[in-house]
């Protein structure tokens, strides 16, 4: 027993002692990168032509006995001499980008370095895809999302947007920006609308005697708090910048979607993709792995990814906070006089 003591007693000093090894090497890893310059991103290019051509072979092989397969890769070769033989225009190029949006946009900081790419390559006989997914959110991140999107058709390079699931708000401002709006039959869409809500919890504050001061510098620096008193003057103003907002917003998809009778779908109700294709909202039903999968067949498919390089500690803080700050900028931003697309 009395080794056992001593044995735990040991083991014990041996993990205090490479824990507090580690957080020191830790802290002066952190010192030392800390004011360095954020280590530059890379932007991951894949061909999806490939990706298609190994799934089909993958069957193949499970279904074909050895010598149907055998029969049909000889065939196959065959006909890449005859087109190699051949002289034949080069092929036209499909860029694939993805956009997968929360409440401020996130993935525009990757989107803006993706767009920028291409539009060093790409020319008017070039095609850009965007798998467009989002909900909505903030009004100035979805707007510099779609100032992005925008210099895709500022360029002259067709732009298709596919939807899959949701392109609502924010998001169906980026989406109408493309010449060519694909959905799936079931996927949300509309919502071109603008909502702002906080609580004001004044009336609690004074049953317990609390009193909260707000001191502006300028009559309309804040017109509605959670903690003040609102008066009807502040209402008023608070709902004709909404109003000025949502008024721009139907601008803004009326300039590129002209079609729209935007006085009719711009009462922040949705449609399912079947309904948004009467409304005009999209041009086509079809689901964005059929349309890619269409475009393989006579083009070279691209798919383009930005990604930020970051060290193990980033990686490992990120995995720690980012639940935690989801939940608490979607409640703050919520509270607050944020508005959303």
């Amino acid at each position: 027993m009395d080794f056992l003591a001593e044995y735990a007693s040991f083991l014990a000093k041996t993990v205090t002692l490479v824990v507090a090894i580690l957080v020191v090497l830790i802290s002066f890893a952190a010192l030392r990168s800390k004011g360095r310059r954020k280590s530059a991103g890379q932007l991951q290019v894949s061909k999806l032509n490939d990706f298609y051509k190994g799934l089909r072979e993958r069957l193949e092989s499970s279904l074909l006995d050895k010598d149907q397969l055998k029969a049909l890769r000889k065939s196959e070769s065959k006909t890449e001499k005859k087109k190699g033989k051949k002289k034949s225009e080069p092929k036209p190029r499909v860029f694939v980008l993805d956009f997968d949006g929360d409440i401020k946009a996130s993935a525009t900081e990757s989107l803006r370095h993706e767009i920028t790419a291409l539009l060093s390559l790409a020319t008017p006989k070039d095609e850009v895809v965007l798998r467009l997914e989002s909900g909505g959110g903030m009004v100035h991140s979805y707007g510099l999302a779609s100032s992005q999107l925008a210099r895709i058709r500022q360029a002259g390079v067709p732009l298709t947007v596919c939807i899959d699931k949701v392109a609502a708000s924010g998001g169906y401002m980026m989406a109408c920006i493309g010449e060519k709006i694909i959905s799936a039959p079931f996927a949300i869409l509309g919502s071109i609308g603008v909502v702002a809500q906080l609580p004001n919890v004044n009336r609690l504050l004074k049953k317990h005697d609390i009193d909260f001061e707000v001191l502006t510098a300028g009559e309309y620096k804040r017109t509605l708090t959670v903690f003040g008193e609102n008066t009807e003057k502040g209402r008023e103003k608070f709902q004709e910048d909404l109003d000025i907002t949502h008024q721009l917003f139907k601008n803004f998809v009326s300039r590129y979607r002209p079609q729209l009778a935007i006085d009719d779908v711009a009462t922040g109700e949705v449609w399912l993709g079947v309904a948004a294709l009467d409304k005009q909202l999209v041009d086509e039903l079809q689901t964005s792995d059929e349309y890619l999968a269409t475009k393989a067949k006579t083009a070279e498919v691209f798919h383009l990814h930005y990604a930020e390089r970051k060290s193990l500690q980033e990686r490992v803080g990120l995995a720690a906070s980012g639940s935690v700050d989801r939940v608490l900028l979607t409640w703050w931003s919520r509270l607050t006089q944020q508005r959303f697309w």
